[in-house]
């Protein structure tokens, strides 16, 4: 029988944040540490594979968190999801069961599950509301690893309505800034755009090639604004997360509410860059998803909002990228 924990405060919790090392998960344990959150549990993956069930049950045995940050997922973009599709799905789906299950097994107080925008149907509406999930088909440019965060969803949702857990979602648009993969292969658009229009100006390049046509629409959140938004939404009393996620308890979605063309986001990442040449769009390669807004009107409801200009963030996430190329 499941013994679970009363949810104290963050700031007196025993918080363990699963892929700390990663972009989102370092953006959170900044966040906890500057809200005085001092009792972390932060193990590496030399100290457990959360895609192993038999590691992670012992590590929650053992741990006991009363909190459970859920950033942890093998990610990437078009390139990388359509070359490593049983990757994504597979690695995905054990680590959102393995820590989900052992989460309550243990008696912990309240988790926090970070999917994407990419759990919405391709021809969803725009801006995407939380109820528009499971309506149509998804992209598939990256559908194994949207079925694989659609998972960790109903798992939190399946887990509150038979074991009464306080197991909560978000799904936060495309991110962006410090502790980014910087990998061609593997990166994301905005990341991918920065090195390489570095690059180019570096070698003193006349122009950039970048994939696809540039006309769809792509929303951008700083991940600083989404700690923010996880410890908010992690510090809501049960009865208003359940209200505002209802019918289903489901999930909220986390972005800026605005969206920009991929071309126009170009132009602003080659002026940020001081990149002087041209931008070339190779429409052979995938533009994938039309468009990606969220709607983002059941947060602002709650209170919360994103703060971070696009602008001023990429120009961050710059500065950072070129003090840490070495390590990107």
């Amino acid at each position: 029988m499941n013994d679970r924990l009363a949810a104290p405060p963050l700031k007196a919790a025993r918080i363990f944040v699963a892929g700390h090392r990663g972009m989102v998960g370092s953006a959170i344990v900044r966040r906890l540490k500057a809200a005085g959150c001092d009792n972390l549990v932060l193990p590496g993956r030399q100290d457990v594979d959360l895609a192993e069930h038999g590691q992670v049950r012992e590590f929650f045995q053992r741990e006991r968190p009363e909190y459970v940050f859920m950033a942890a997922a093998r990610v990437g973009g078009i390139l990388a999801n359509s070359t490593y599709p049983a990757d994504f799905i597979y690695t995905n789906l054990a680590i959102a069961a393995n820590v989900i299950q052992c989460a309550h097994a243990a008696g912990t107080a309240r988790l926090l599950f970070l999917g994407s925008s990419c759990i919405y149907p391709r021809d969803a509406p725009q801006p995407m509301p939380e109820d528009c999930l499971l309506t149509g088909p998804l992209e598939p440019t990256n559908e194994p690893y949207a079925i694989a965060k659609i998972a960790g969803i109903k798992l939190c949702e399946s887990f509150n309505r038979q074991h009464g857990t306080d197991f909560r979602s978000v799904m936060p648009t495309n991110l962006y800034g410090p502790n980014d993969n910087f990998d061609l292969k593997t990166s994301h658009v905005l990341p991918a755009m920065l090195r390489k229009f570095h690059e180019a100006k570096v070698a003193g390049a006349a122009s950039v090639e970048l994939w696809g046509s540039g006309t769809p629409r792509r929303e951008f959140l700083h991940v600083d604004d989404l700690a923010e938004a996880c410890l908010f939404v992690m510090s809501l009393p049960q009865d208003r997360y359940a209200s505002a996620t209802q019918p289903m308890r489901s999930h909220l979605n986390v972005g800026t509410g605005t969206d920009i063309p991929i071309r126009e986001l170009a132009e602003l990442v080659r002026d940020v860059v001081g990149f002087p040449g041209e931008i070339r769009f190779n429409p052979e390669y995938p533009d994938g998803t039309p468009r990606k807004l969220l709607d983002v009107s059941r947060l602002a409801g709650l209170g919360w909002r994103a703060r971070t200009d696009l602008r001023q963030g990429i120009a961050a996430t710059y500065d950072w990228y070129r003090e840490n190329w070495g390590h990107a």
